[in-house]
């Protein structure tokens, strides 16, 4: 970490976070319309990401309160897109992607990265993309130790 003072001004931070929200909205726009809420595609994200987890363990990483899990578990189980297991000690419950699941994640990204990877190709010249790849490795980087919340990956 740097202990050094901040070099950007207050309008080239506002200029990132609007930047952000705006390709985040851009790319919530090119998912199927036959996909899952965004909802139950950060949960997939996570399963995804980080393999079959305990139940309170899912709701704390996508903080969601216990109902909301509930609801998204039964949505996503009745797909076929999750299954829920016992845990070791037998009193927790495990839920992991199913090969539905991680198929039905795999789609709905697919789309985003499509339009994305053309976005690019058609918009930005070598050197900034080169930028590009690099400022996502420092977002990476600015945000680890956080939860995911791979929604937007």
């Amino acid at each position: 970490m740097s202990d050094s003072a901040p070099v950007l001004s207050q309008e080239q931070v506002a200029r990132i976070v609007h930047g952000v929200l705006r390709l985040g909205r851009r790319l919530r726009s090119q998912r199927p319309a036959d996909s899952v809420s965004l909802s139950a595609l950060s949960l997939m994200a996570t399963l995804n990401e980080r393999g079959p987890l305990p139940a309170a363990r899912l709701a704390e990483t996508q903080r969601l309160q216990p109902q909301s899990l509930t609801r998204l578990i039964q949505d996503l189980e009745g797909r076929g897109f999750i299954a829920r297991e016992p845990g070791a000690d037998r009193r927790t419950l495990v839920i992991r992607l199913t090969e539905a699941g991680v198929a039905a994640f795999r789609y709905d990204m697919a789309a985003r990265h499509r339009w994305l990877r053309d976005e690019i190709a058609k918009t930005l010249n070598a050197d900034d993309q080169v930028l590009l790849a690099m400022a996502a490795e420092v977002m990476i980087r600015l945000t680890q130790g956080e939860p995911e919340d791979d929604e937007a990956v």
